[in-house]
């Protein structure tokens, strides 16, 4: 379902990039009410537009390792695939998209967890049928990649 998103909505939006920030002063810098802002925020978690989590900084974090993995599939029911995909332990999403892979996966790994890369291919991608071919890119240093801690 596509939300009509307004401008008041996406200002909300933008000052929760810091997901602490009180509904009031968010009220206050958008001259709205505090109740405004509750039942917007509200709403939009409940339509699926809005989540607020904690994120971290994977490069903060020692033996935490992030993959970017692009997968060929044998198979056009890509939607079903990246489900699939999206289940699978470590993973942070997965996207379909155009260009020379099917799916696009982002990873979070460590070893310390019990999830190395190799474990990641030996246990969990091997719960994948109909995969043609896989080409990992692992992140040795990002700007600005925030990722739910999710092992």
């Amino acid at each position: 379902m596509k939300v009509k998103m307004d401008d008041t909505n996406k200002a909300i939006i933008r000052q929760l990039c810091d997901g602490r920030k009180p509904f009031s002063a968010i009220a206050e810098e958008l001259s709205i009410t505090e109740n405004t802002v509750r039942a917007r925020v509200n709403k939009l978690i409940d339509e699926g537009v809005l989540q607020i989590s904690g994120l971290i900084n994977p490069e903060t974090i020692p033996g935490l390792q992030v993959v970017m993995m692009g997968v060929k599939l044998k198979t056009l029911d890509l939607e079903r695939k990246a489900k699939e995909f999206s289940e699978l332990r470590g993973v942070i999403s997965a996207a379909v998209v155009t260009g020379r892979y099917d799916l696009i996966v982002q990873l979070v790994l460590s070893e310390e967890e019990g999830l190395s890369l190799l474990d990641f291919f030996k246990f969990e991608l091997d719960k994948i049928s109909e995969i043609s071919e896989v080409e990992t890119f692992v992140v040795y240093q990002s700007h600005n990649l925030k990722i739910p801690y999710i092992l």
